[in-house]
Formats: structure tokens, sequence, C-alpha cells
């Protein structure tokens, strides 16, 4: 497995994985938005993802924060459509 070393191929499989995270659990996503607790719920599924990311990226990239900014993006930016306490 080739670890990847430009922000470009980090930033496009932290999109990939997240999405990934997002299709395969709609209802816990429109859940977690519903009850401002989305973090919770997809936790183990998040770990998940974020361990595969940071096996896969290199640490000089900063993975850490281009996970956690993709997850923001994606899970919650994206679900601003449903109804939610937290806007």
């Amino acid at each position: 497995m080739n670890i990847l070393t430009t922000k470009e191929q980090a930033a496009r499989l932290a999109r990939a994985i997240i999405s990934d995270v997002a299709i395969y659990n709609q209802e816990k996503v429109e859940s977690g938005i519903k009850n401002d607790n989305i973090f919770e719920i997809l936790t183990e599924e998040i770990e998940e993802g974020r361990q595969h990311f940071y096996s896969r990226v290199a640490p000089e990239l900063n993975p850490e924060r281009m996970f956690d900014l993709t997850l923001v993006d994606i899970l919650i930016k994206r679900a601003g459509k449903i109804e939610s306490v937290i806007w």
C-alpha cells in the first residue's frame, strides 16, 4: 500500500472515506444532525475511517487536521437541509 504524499491525493482520500461513511450510514447521519449527536452516533465508523486515512497519508501532510476539516465539510455542511436545533 502506497503512502500518499501530496495534499491533493490525501484530500481526495479523505473525501472518499467520509463520503462512504455518510452514504452507508444515512439514517445515523440524519438522526445525529437532528439530535446534535452525530459524532457520538458515528464514533465507530468515523474512527475506522480515521485510522485507515492515517495509515495511508504521510505525517508531514498533517492528516489529523485534514481529516477533521473534511469530516465537518461532508458530514455537517452537506446535511444543512436536515432540520436541526444546531442551525
